[in-house]
């Protein structure tokens, strides 16, 4: 049988242990919360030759001047876009990027690293990276930014054709989309042999023109045409009545929404291990 001083010996070696594994939890946790914060992206698109904005939040930090925020594009040396001590500093950005970036300076402060970006071209797709660095530590995450053309679409009535009929314009679409007819009374209908659809390329000659005519529709029915490309779904919904023609339109941008790959503060020490391997922080 052990002595009482082999048994107070082990019972002081477990205690010991045990404060040791308490220490070194708190620590972990000291050291994650001071080098790990949350940043959190949103997959988003872009359309062909008009302003964009690539979406990127974190945790507000009132000390603006501590704050540095620095976008990156894989495949592209250099910088997309920095801001640091309170301003931009664009002396490492990359030459396609000149003059088309800002962050929402004023926004700064309270957690939105958001870059806006002008004249969105087709090259501008692509993995892009939010980094942020503050006074409570830092992080990043990926996003993907689509770019393409999309539009709303007008439907009127084809006076010009023999038949009722009508037309579905929409002025700028990219990748070229599928084009389908629905109607409310007719659910679940093929449209596809009474219509007509064609694709006419802009000036630019990457951007096109969507038309699509349906013939033989009827009164008091509510039309709708959809135009889908992997980017963005529009519709446009028309009802034609004796005295009256009411219309609808709506678009949608598809796979937006936040990014699955977000680093955060919340990781002790071995769960921010974790989080490295699916976003890379940079050094």
């Amino acid at each position: 049988m052990a002595s009482l001083g082999q048994i107070i010996f082990w019972s002081i070696i477990n205690i010991i242990i045990i404060l040791a594994g308490a220490i070194a939890l708190i620590i972990g946790f000291g050291i994650s919360g001071k080098h790990f914060i949350t940043v959190t992206t949103f997959t988003s698109a872009g359309n062909i030759g008009e302003d964009g904005t690539l979406s990127c939040t974190f945790e507000p930090d009132i000390k603006l001047n501590g704050i540095v925020i620095q976008w990156l594009k894989e495949g592209i040396k250099g910088l997309v876009h920095e801001f640091k001590e309170g301003k931009d500093d664009l002396s490492q950005q990359h030459e396609m990027f000149r003059g088309r970036t800002a962050v929402f300076a004023d926004q700064v402060v309270v957690g939105n690293a958001s870059l806006r970006l002008k004249n969105v071209q087709l090259t501008d797709a692509g993995t892009y990276t939010c980094y942020i660095r503050t006074s409570k530590g830092k992080g990043n995450a990926n996003l993907e930014y689509k770019t393409g053309a999309f539009s709303m679409p007008e439907i009127n009535v084809d006076y010009n054709a023999s038949s009722e009929s009508l037309r579905c314009e929409a002025p700028r679409w990219f990748p070229q989309p599928t084009v389908a007819w629905a109607s409310q009374v007719d659910q679940g209908a093929n449209f596809s042999e009474v219509s007509n659809t064609s694709f006419e390329l802009n000036s630019e000659n990457v951007t096109m023109k969507v038309v699509s005519v349906l013939y033989n529709v009827t009164i008091n029915n509510t039309y709708s045409c959809m135009i889908e490309n992997d980017i963005a779904k529009a519709t446009g919904d028309i009802k034609v009545t004796d005295s009256e023609v009411k219309r609808r339109s709506q678009l949608q941008l598809l796979n937006s929404g936040p990014s699955p790959c977000v680093s955060s503060s919340a990781f002790v020490a071995g769960w921010a291990f974790l989080s490295l391997s699916c976003c890379l922080m940079l050094r």
